[in-house]
């Protein structure tokens, strides 16, 4: 395996990421937006036999006492081709013998796939168990997609759609979305949650000329009222669904089904293929868990994170 650190451009970083509908964590744009934050970050693009098999994106950050630092490949690598277990532990072997990171470091990762024979890990630490989420086909029709649908879900979207909520899509500039964005801070507050800061939002929007490729936002409202509101943040071909809010109104007249099943429309005309609707806590967040998972997406429970 030969690692080359740094060495893809934006362009090039950016059709491999695409053509892998690849996690936002390891989208070129969200480590720029990162580094403007003040975080370190590192790209590594692995190749074996002159072929490139994987993209890593880490996020470096130091550790307490400024002597070691620690590098997060958060929902990577992204794998180019298929590989076997072995060839993945060659992959991650060579990641963390090459990084170019001084002094004391600790390189961890946490893939996007289940634990299994495959994973590639399975001599590392694990150190943090994996969180579940639920991915949608956007490749699928939107007959196909409907028909996915748990019956109370589906149900609830055509009593929406025969409802006087109407469903807008807002524009991209930061005065049309910052009212989700302060009732999404608002919300973290109330629960005690913790997300990407306020300013990231206003980097990554414009991080490519096209908005509309960073970006969708969908309202709902009733007459001139807002009830509800849905963010998308689109990285190449998969999108991931980022804040939602919605008030009693909303919440009465089941406002999410109907803007999360336009905002699929909405995306799937824009080339998108992958949805990740984001995690799933059955625990804490047990009504939000079963809305994402009845909408009969893949329900995928990451390994976790290893050192």
């Amino acid at each position: 395996m030969k690692v080359n650190w740094d060495t893809l451009s934006y362009p090039e970083w950016d059709a491999h990421h695409a053509a892998a509908t690849a996690p936002l964590q390891q989208d070129w744009a969200y480590g720029a937006c990162m580094k403007t934050l003040g975080v370190g970050v590192l790209r590594a693009l692995v190749e074996q036999d002159g072929a490139p098999v994987a993209l890593a994106q880490f996020i470096v950050r130091r550790m307490v006492g400024g002597l070691a630092n620690m590098a997060l490949c958060s929902l990577g690598p992204v794998w180019l081709q298929p590989l076997s277990g072995a060839d993945k532990a060659r992959v991650y072997k060579a990641l963390k013998q090459t990084i170019p990171l001084k002094n004391l470091r600790v390189v961890a990762f946490t893939p996007l796939e289940a634990q299994g024979p495959e994973l590639g890990l399975s001599r590392w630490r694990r150190v943090m168990t994996g969180h579940s989420t639920v991915m949608l086909d956007l490749t699928l029709s939107m007959d196909e997609l409907r028909a996915q649908l748990d019956k109370r879900w589906r149900h609830r979207l055509g009593g929406a759609e025969n409802s006087e909520l109407t469903v807008h899509r807002v524009g991209t500039n930061a005065g049309q979305y910052r009212w989700l964005l302060d009732a999404e801070m608002q919300q973290r507050e109330q629960r005690g949650l913790h997300g990407l800061p306020l300013h990231f939002f206003d980097l990554y929007v414009p991080s490519r000329q096209q908005p509309a490729k960073t970006i969708l936002t969908m309202r709902a409202d009733v007459g001139r009222d807002r009830v509800a509101g849905m963010m998308f943040l689109i990285h190449g071909e998969a999108a991931t669904y980022q804040v939602g809010w919605t008030s009693d109104a909303g919440r009465d007249l089941h406002a999410h089904n109907l803007i999360l099943w336009k905002g699929i429309e909405e995306l799937r005309a824009r080339g998108v293929r992958k949805l990740d609707l984001g995690g799933v806590n059955t625990t804490r967040s047990a009504g939000i868990a079963r809305f994402k998972m009845s909408t009969g997406g893949q329900v995928l429970t990451c390994a976790g994170t290893f050192i």
